[in-house]
């Protein structure tokens, strides 16, 4: 078996996942690590405030050594890394699309060099590197502060094929607040394909994001089967939501945001091109598409770097534009 060393992106779940109260085995099986290789890696990055990803990052950045096929990689093979890495595509991202595409790929670790060497002769390709920011709930208590939910169906009752990702047509989602709760997202994923829909819209009230999914959600009604929501309050028309879309809705516990996690990681991206200190109030619809083209279109590791559009769609692999 091969050893493949842990991403940016686990280890922030590995933050995450260990601060709600997760054992080592039961983060290495959401991630499909051994439990060895979770406590390893929280052992090397341990500090007075517990394991921080962005610390380990760069402990495990300098503990590994540059490409030595940095230097022999040709400049025609350079100009398609920078074309993609101004996609918005991370170097993981850019390695595994060139391979998809038949294409001689570039080591991660050559391109992040790459662009590191790139920043001190000038250049602007560090900007187009994604940094997430955790998003930070209150764990502490386990009672739920927002009120019950009428006829609210367990994720304890979801069908066992979704959890598998087999199919496409079981979604997740959730509401995303702009700074002083100026403004709102709510964000639809479908969860064996990241394919992912989202509308601004200027508060939570349930009417309003009721409306906004189903709008959402009717053109692809055919591929929603079931639907998994947060516990929040403006998710209060779920059963209407069910009925318009013919589809089955879920809740997940208070506080197992990770049962989500498909949408919690997605709202994560999108915070790349919405951050926490925005207020989305004035956000635009050509705003929030543009941002969703990006998502849908930058290939994902966990889908062999195909894109979300192309599995939901089911489309030939063919270069990125």
């Amino acid at each position: 078996m091969t050893y493949t060393y842990l991403t940016r992106e686990e280890r922030y779940q590995i933050q995450v996942l260990h601060a709600v109260g997760q054992n080592d085995a039961q983060i290495g099986r959401l991630l499909g690590r051994h439990r060895s290789t979770i406590g390893r890696e929280r052992k090397l990055a341990f500090s007075e405030h517990g394991y921080v990803a962005a610390q380990a990052q760069v402990q495990a950045a300098t503990r590994q050594r540059p490409s030595r096929n940095a230097r022999t990689i040709e400049p025609e093979r350079w100009q398609q890394v920078q074309r993609y890495a101004r996609l918005w595509l991370s170097p993981e991202q850019i390695c595994g699309r060139l391979a998809l595409e038949g294409q001689r790929p570039v080591s991660h670790e050559s391109i992040y060099q790459h662009i590191y060497g790139d920043q001190a002769n000038g250049g602007d390709l560090l900007t187009y590197l994604r940094c997430q920011k955790l998003r930070r709930k209150r764990y502490g208590s386990g009672h739920d502060r927002r009120g019950a939910l009428v006829n609210r169906v367990g994720i304890e009752h979801r069908p066992a094929v979704v959890e598998s990702r087999q199919r496409i047509g079981d979604w997740e989602g959730d509401t995303v607040i702009g700074k002083g709760h100026q403004g709102v997202l709510v964000t639809l994923v479908e969860r064996k394909s990241r394919f992912t829909l989202a509308r601004a819209l200027p508060c939570r009230k349930a009417d309003v994001v009721q409306e906004a999914i189903i709008e959402l959600l009717r053109p692809h009604k055919q591929h929603c089967l079931t639907i998994t929501f947060d516990n929040g309050k403006e998710f209060a028309q779920h059963e209407f939501i069910g009925q318009c879309l013919d589809a089955s809705v879920y809740f997940a516990r208070p506080y197992h945001s990770w049962e989500r996690g498909t949408n919690e990681n997605t709202n994560g991206l999108l915070r790349q091109f919405f951050p926490k200190q925005m207020s989305l109030l004035d956000v635009s619809d050509i705003e929030v598409n543009e941002a969703l083209y990006r998502l849908n279109h930058r290939p994902r590791k966990c889908l062999g770097y195909r894109t979300p559009h192309e599995v939901f769609f089911s489309l030939q692999v063919h270069p990125l534009n």
